[in-house]
């Protein structure tokens, strides 16, 4: 049986909402839903956390000051566009009100509706998952078994997703702040359009603020924070949750979402001891990567696909998540460098060519040896790739490489392959600036709206015009500031 109640705000405004005999609950808060469903109430399961001043504190500059889902010109995060607002909020389901009363609360936007399954995700007869939520787990464990395979998305849309992710955080720690319980239940993911969303935002590490209630997820809680949890909160040997355990949750995200399997759950065993401390030692104290090259015992047997197949830029950044920086917090690599790696490692993804290939697409990273790691199906044509490179600052004519596009038929080129001081982030304009086509039997680069591309031979192409890309052509994509070259590279 559910009634209507009435929550009034900080403010003195009053916000209905459903009472439930079981409402959701999770292990900090429980949540009743709006009539309409679009937004929620949360009342801590422990009311008298609630009540304590310096969490009411943090969440009032979380909702307030630290708030990147809001322009600063509304009260929100400093230096925070409305553009930029828009786009963040899509990333996070932030709080954006407390409750005075009935008892202390908070108010969040519901989860847009492809964060849900509905009533055809599963396969499994009386597997009903309608309404549940997308948590990463189901998509990235032997859950996925259960799905229909339009909910599973293929590899691109991981990647994509991936560097959502790596944004969202990036942005956050910029800010100072750190999650605290990044996790498959705390980031949602839709990898049908390769999108996520960062919830549990009210548990923020806010700088000078109450420390974080909860150390995290098993499977993703940061070694150093499991191996100090015998000491007291206020002593200096305890490892709290921080933007550098963070850093290690979303490593262990990605590689998840890419993988599909744990990096630290391989086939290690240690006897004589009972499954929890076995357990505490091989993700705390004694946790190591399965994919570690100087010690294998923890590598499970025929791990067909590896970092080596995701490239060189992403291979580099597991290796020191997992292997650097597992046991040492401060080499782990920061969001910022996870989104240019991913940012580098899309620039090579190309699509397999094997129609029936689960994943549709693969980083094509080794032009000498083109295939597809997840089919095993080789590329029969020509392959093309542009290397990219920027002109060295107060260096009139050196130039070094920027970075590496393999091309395919409509392959779309941006602002940040043309120009070198463009980084693809959110800031970043979107509009197509050339693309490249086979057309007849030869390779295009099609000029759509940049302003002083030159052919090899120095003439200009305007927009609506074409270069023709030949083996060891190299030409300038612009003449104007921090336009850079192309050179050619194609593969029979």
């Amino acid at each position: 049986m559910s009634k209507i109640a009435e929550a009034t705000l900080m403010d003195g405004s009053k916000l209905p909402y459903v009472i439930t005999d079981n409402p959701p609950r999770g292990g900090m808060k429980y949540t009743y839903f709006a009539p309409d469903k679009s937004y929620v109430i949360q009342f801590f399961n422990d009311p008298e956390i609630g009540m304590i001043p310096e969490i009411q504190d943090r969440i009032s500059a979380i909702i307030g000051k630290y708030n990147p889902t809001v322009s600063e010109e509304n009260g929100g995060a400093r230096g925070n566009s409305q553009a930029l607002a828009d786009y963040f909020s899509q990333r996070y389901c932030w709080p954006v009100a407390m409750v005075k009363y009935p008892e202390f609360g908070i108010v969040c936007p519901a989860y847009p509706s492809n964060y849900f399954f509905d009533s055809n995700s599963s396969i499994v007869e009386g597997l009903d998952l309608s309404g549940k939520d997308k948590k990463s787990n189901w998509f990235t464990s032997r859950n996925r078994k259960y799905l229909n395979i339009s909910e599973l998305g293929n590899f691109m849309m991981m990647m994509k997703l991936s560097v959502c992710l790596a944004r969202a955080i990036r942005r956050m720690h910029s800010a100072g702040l750190a999650h605290s319980d990044l996790s498959n239940n705390n980031v949602l993911i839709d990898p049908k359009s390769g999108s996520c969303v960062v919830i549990d935002i009210d548990s923020l590490v806010v700088p000078g603020l109450y420390p974080p209630e909860v150390a995290g997820t098993r499977g993703y809680i940061a070694p150093e924070v499991l191996e100090s949890m015998e000491y007291p909160r206020n002593d200096p040997r305890r490892c709290l949750p921080c933007i550098e355990t963070d850093l290690h949750s979303m490593a262990v995200l990605i590689y998840e979402y890419l993988l599909l399997r744990h990096p630290l759950n391989g086939p290690k065993h240690i006897p004589n001891i009972s499954p929890e401390e076995e357990d505490f030692l091989l993700m705390g104290p004694k946790a190591l990567f399965i994919e570690d090259p100087h010690d294998q015992s923890n590598r499970p047997k025929n791990l067909k696909i590896t970092v080596h197949d995701l490239g060189p830029h992403l291979e580099r950044l597991f290796m020191q998540a997992f292997v650097d920086g597992l046991h040492s917090p401060k080499q782990r690599p920061q969001a910022m460098d996870w989104e240019r790696g991913l940012i580098k490692t899309w620039d090579l993804l190309y699509p397999c060519e094997n129609p029936n290939c689960r994943e549709k697409w693969f980083v094509l990273h080794d032009i000498e040896h083109p295939v597809c790691p997840f089919c095993g199906k080789r590329v029969n044509s020509e392959i093309v790739k542009i290397k990219f490179k920027k002109e060295l600052r107060g260096k009139s004519g050196q130039w070094m490489p920027s970075g590496e596009l393999i091309a395919y038929n409509n392959s779309p080129l941006f602002s940040w392959h043309i120009y070198s001081n463009v980084f693809a982030d959110e800031k970043a304009d979107r509009d197509l600036c050339a693309y490249i086509v086979k057309h007849q039997g030869n390779w295009l680069l099609v000029n759509h709206k940049i302003n002083g591309m030159r052919s090899p031979s120095g003439n200009p192409v305007p927009p609506g015009q074409a270069v023709l890309l030949k083996n060891g052509t190299v030409f300038r994509l612009s003449d104007e500031p921090n336009g850079q070259l192309a050179e050619i590279q194609i593969k029979d």
